[in-house]
């Protein structure tokens, strides 16, 4: 079973089925119910200290205010949570509604929505939402329970296409505002908005200070949809390029080995904006191309997540 098994023909619950079967037979038993498969952390709110035990404690643990009043090593302790809250912050913006690969960014979002719900069902885990569309942030509050789950993955599948919703860093700072318990926060976007000059030159994005805001309280992993075209450009003779959040046209002649290059290296300029916004906002990094195997890249993400996690522990 491939992306191409939910194309835009079939409707929503024959999609929403196949979507849910193929994460769960592909994923069953490595990520399933567990917080920690996609960003390792904590997981759990702060109960207080205790006295530091070397060999036993974490050093990136120390309660340094208690240590400093005592003058005795401490560390924070925590309760762990039986009902973990997820956010995710999905963009709806027309750049989104492109894709010339298996599926659309759009449909490539949800996908990655789909797959972060399903595998933090159970043990009482709730997610939530906030949808960018024309209207606004629209806000579904964390609920658990597969039935919540659907009826999320359906409003996003029903959400109108060709919006101009709000900018990404006011979606980023709208969601930090709604979520004040420390939780894990992921968004979904092409993270092209807000960049200056196309992503080419040296100014930081308009989301990348409120993405390091909700890094400070939240675990975040961005999750960046991309599609091939977005960077190279095939050899087809004369092609129309379409800004989808501006509606400008201009033709572009793909026959000039010259203009392709530009256009290549620009891409990658662009690219390197975006992952090196997300690094120093402190967030992990996830991209998902629509001609890829998203399934497996997000294996494959957890795969180093865990093993980065290890080497830190084995570290300390």
């Amino acid at each position: 079973m491939n992306e191409g098994d939910f194309a835009p023909a079939l409707v929503p619950e024959r999609r929403l089925r196949r979507l849910e079967l193929m994460i769960t037979r592909r994923l069953d038993g490595l990520l399933h119910g567990s917080y920690l498969g996609l960003l390792p952390g904590i997981g759990s709110e702060p109960a207080g200290s205790k006295e530091y035990r070397p060999g036993e404690d974490e050093v990136r643990r120390m309660d340094w205010a208690v240590t400093a009043r005592t003058t005795v090593p401490h560390v924070r302790t925590v309760d762990a949570d039986r009902e973990l809250a997820t956010h995710v912050l999905v963009d709806a913006s027309a750049s989104m509604d492109f894709g010339t690969a298996d599926l659309e960014k759009r449909e490539l979002a949800l996908a990655a929505v789909a797959a972060v719900g399903f595998l933090t069902l159970g043990n009482g885990n709730r997610l939530g939402a906030h949808l960018m569309t024309g209207s606004g942030v629209r806000r579904y509050p964390a609920r658990g329970g597969r039935t919540a789950l659907l009826s999320l993955l359906r409003a996003m599948m029903l959400t109108p296409r060709n919006q101009e919703p709000v900018p990404l860093g006011a979606g980023i700072e709208a969601l930090h505002r709604q979520t004040p318990r420390t939780g894990l926060v992921v968004v979904v976007s092409d993270f092209l908005d807000g960049l200056d000059d196309d992503g080419l030159g040296p100014a930081a994005p308009d989301w990348e200070l409120p993405l390091r805001r909700l890094a400070t309280r939240h675990q975040v992993l961005a999750v960046q949809v991309g599609d091939p075209r977005e960077q190279e450009l095939p050899d087809v003779g004369l092609l129309t390029l379409v800004d989808p959040e501006t509606g400008r046209r201009r033709e572009v002649p793909t026959a000039s080995r010259k203009l392709r290059e530009r256009y290549a290296a620009a891409a990658a300029q662009q690219q390197a904006t975006i992952a090196g916004a997300v690094k120093r906002a402190g967030a992990a990094h996830l991209p998902l191309r629509t001609d890829r195997d998203w399934v497996a890249d997000i294996v494959r993400h957890v795969h180093a997540r865990r093993r980065l996690s290890t080497a830190r522990k084995a570290r300390s």
